[in-house]
């Protein structure tokens, strides 16, 4: 039925007078309604139902067996045996090489020491950055060498060399002579039979090039010894030398051995094949806790898994939070891809052990691990190796596309909104709306982007981590710089204080982020800051996953960078296990931090869906889920809490948040104003008391009499 808005404010004026007289006389109600006639902002509205406050369409359990996709430009990679026989790594990029290994004949300054000559080192973008990204000789002739100290009797069995890092300059070796000693005083080259052998190096700055050593030759040392160099630059290089340890009974170094893990897991590579038989393995291994499911495809069709890992898999239970970890958004960043897979495997193991941390965090959270999300950019990148898919192949979708970069800018409306003194009135707070032009069909959006914001909105996910490397900190919203002209920018939220306890929660309790006095990876020293930086200020990200998450849904999120290897050998992997597994542990803990509750009808104890909860002094509000379940991320502190819903009159109450890694239960019961209730009636042509009809007659009346002219 349509009602005019003179004749419903005529019903609401009655209505409310009806409900006054019939409260009780102790009870004073005082209500004001203004019905507007304007024409509507032009500002799109939200996204409805976005962060699981509609009814979504339920993940179905994914069947691993299926067989993969076929397409002409899709050739799956396959695991070769023959590379596990090859001498691994000795470690300059991993670090794991200290600089007091390494010495050059020259150097042209300290910031192209002997130290960075480094595979994939990086060099600064500033002006005044010191450090460059590879060794350069302080002289161009033949007798330029970069030594590297093994430490112990080694056979070595190849040689990888880059150019230099370097958006000023390009140069590059294109032939060199490998030499190897016990001692540094006597010398053998590299022959093949009788001549002494020149390999053939880079033709660009970027591409790794492998020269495996036509006979391995033993020793402590090994130089490599440039021959020729780009025509147009100097002698510059980055390296890594493959090579295994020999035993030597002789030596009186006491070797310090990284710390090897306890756990029983499965650490290698898996490619798309291999992650599909652990994950179906896991889920065999724990069906009770485990269930996988598939939120989309790649743009060559290969399914972005997710492991659900919860007591009740499948369902989201009342007041329990649901938490994600995403790996994988760059191909060629797999460390994270290799923890998600080592923790499903751990969770399971432990909490078929009964390990009491575990199974409170599997019985308290529903927890969901995507290792891959950019499976295409993974296959290119492993096809070529950990050492041989340099810096950036795999880390674009097939498209080429930078995903962390893919997502709806939502920052700027807001900023121009809040500029303009728009917010929170007439521009939400939250749950921005997605900008029209970037719905539209031919929009440039990645369908991995697509099914990561359908997973947004489908799930209310609270706390989340997207898993990168090539770096050792933790970053945290905005990623977007305020000062669009600003290539870095402190940009904070005001969430600011929760974000900077989150990244310190995951940096303090990583094993090597937690070292003062560890080597940095590139040029940046995030030491001094305690290993955490607001995003924006490290450089700015327009249309990232962590600001588009903060302002599209409920859901906290931040950027860990794992580690300074992207793409590290497999023999890494342990270590980088034992590095993360607390954090990995610590982190998902802090779920539980803040406040949770329930918003009910007052009338009829239902959950009220998409209520508001805002928090007294911080301009960023959530919303409640489907159940009318909540959970507000906050620091220990005393907050003045408010729910309100449409149609219902606004509820606040006191809640304080303890040091205690336990939520505080802020339950909320809220009451539907006359107006709704007018509505309810008339939306379900029930017929209105005999005392309100009388009233709302005389209203009318009323009303005629004082528009009519006189």
């Amino acid at each position: 039925m349509y009602v005019t808005p003179i004749v419903l404010s005529v019903l609401c004026t009655a209505v409310c007078l009806w409900e006054v007289s019939a409260a009780p006389h102790n009870v004073t109600a005082t209500l004001v309604f203004k019905v507007s006639n304007k024409t509507q902002s032009r500002i799109p509205t939200r996204t409805p139902g976005a962060n699981g406050t509609a009814q979504p369409t339920v993940y179905v359990s994914e069947d691993l067996e299926e067989p993969v996709p076929k397409d002409r430009r899709l050739r799956l990679s396959e695991e070769n045996p023959a590379d596990k026989k090859d001498c691994p790594p000795l470690g300059l990029e991993s670090l794991r090489v200290s600089d007091h290994q390494l010495r050059a004949s020259s150097i042209k300054r300290y910031g192209l020491g002997s130290h960075r000559g480094r595979l994939n080192i990086q060099s600064g973008i500033y002006d005044d950055d010191f450090y460059d990204g590879a060794w350069c000789a302080g002289e161009e002739n033949k007798n330029q060498w970069l030594e590297v100290d093994a430490r112990r009797l080694t056979r070595f069995t190849g040689v990888i060399t880059q150019g230099k890092n370097s958006i000023w300059t390009d140069d590059w070796v294109t032939s060199y002579k490998v030499q190897v000693s016990n001692d540094t005083h006597t010398w053998t080259t590299c022959k093949n039979g009788t001549e002494v052998v020149i390999f053939k190096a880079n033709k660009d700055p970027d591409t790794p090039v492998l020269n495996k050593l036509p006979t391995p030759m033993v020793g402590r040392y090994i130089r490599i010894n440039p021959q020729t160099w780009f025509e147009n630059g100097t002698i510059c290089l980055r390296a890594e030398i493959l090579g295994c340890p020999l035993p030597d009974p002789n030596t009186v170094f006491m070797w310090e051995q990284a710390p090897q893990p306890t756990d029983k897991l499965e650490f290698k590579h898996h490619n798309y094949k291999e992650m599909r038989k652990l994950m179906k393995r896991v889920n065999e291994d724990c069906p009770n806790i485990t269930r996988v499911y598939s939120i989309g495809k790649s743009y060559l069709g290969l399914k972005m898994y997710v492991m659900e890992i919860s007591d009740n898999p499948g369902q989201h239970e009342l007041g329990e939070p649901e938490f994600r970890y995403v790996a994988g958004m760059h191909g060629n960043e797999v460390v994270g891809r290799e923890l998600m897979l080592n923790l499903m495997e751990y969770l399971c193991q432990e909490y078929k052990k009964e390990n009491p941390r575990v199974m409170r965090l599997i019985t308290e959270t529903r927890i969901h691990l995507l290792p891959s999300m950019n499976p295409d950019g993974y296959e290119m990148a492993y096809k070529l190796g950990s050492e041989l898919s340099g810096w950036g192949i795999g880390r674009w979708n097939y498209q080429g596309l930078d995903l962390n970069h893919n997502f709806a800018d939502l920052n700027t409306p807001l900023w121009e909104a809040e500029d303009n003194d728009q917010v929170p009135e007439h521009y939400p707070n939250h749950y921005l709306p997605i900008p029209e032009y970037y719905t539209m069909e031919n929009a440039t959006v990645a369908p991995e982007t697509r099914a990561i914001i359908d997973w947004m909105q489908k799930i209310p996910f609270v706390l989340s981590a997207n898993m990168h490397g090539g770096e050792l900190v933790v970053s945290y919203p905005f990623d977007m710089a305020r000062s669009y002209w600003m290539a870095k920018e402190l940009t904070p939220t005001p969430d600011d204080a929760m974000f900077r306890w989150l990244a310190t929660a995951y940096a303090t309790s990583h094993r090597v982020m937690a070292e003062d006095n560890r080597r940095i990876c590139h040029y940046d020293n995030f030491i001094r800051v305690g290993n955490i930086i607001n995003g924006a200020n490290w450089h700015t990200v327009a249309g990232s996953m962590n600001d588009f998450s903060y302002l599209h849904t409920n859901c906290f999120e931040i950027t860990v960078e794992l580690s300074c290897d992207k793409f590290p050998h497999e023999v890494e992997l342990p270590t980088e296990w034992e590095n993360n597994k607390e954090a990995l542990l610590l982190y998902m803990e802090q779920v539980h931090r803040g406040i949770k509750g329930v918003v009910r009808d007052k009338d009829t104890n239902q959950g009220v869906p998409e209520a508001v909860i805002v928090v007294d002094g911080l301009n960023h509000d959530i919303r409640t889920a489907v159940d009318g379940d909540y959970w507000r991320l906050l620091n220990p502190g005393e907050y003045e809490v408010t729910a309100k819903a449409e149609g219902y009159h606004p509820s606040t109450k006191s809640c304080r948040v303890s040091y205690e890694d336990r939520p505080t239960i802020c339950d909320f019961y809220i009451s539907k104003t006359p107006k709704q209730r007018l509505k309810e009636l008339l939306a379900n042509g029930k017929k209105l008391p005999k005392e309100l009809l009388l009233r709302l007659r005389a209203l009318r009346n009323r009303k005629l009499k004082s528009t009519s002219p006189k």
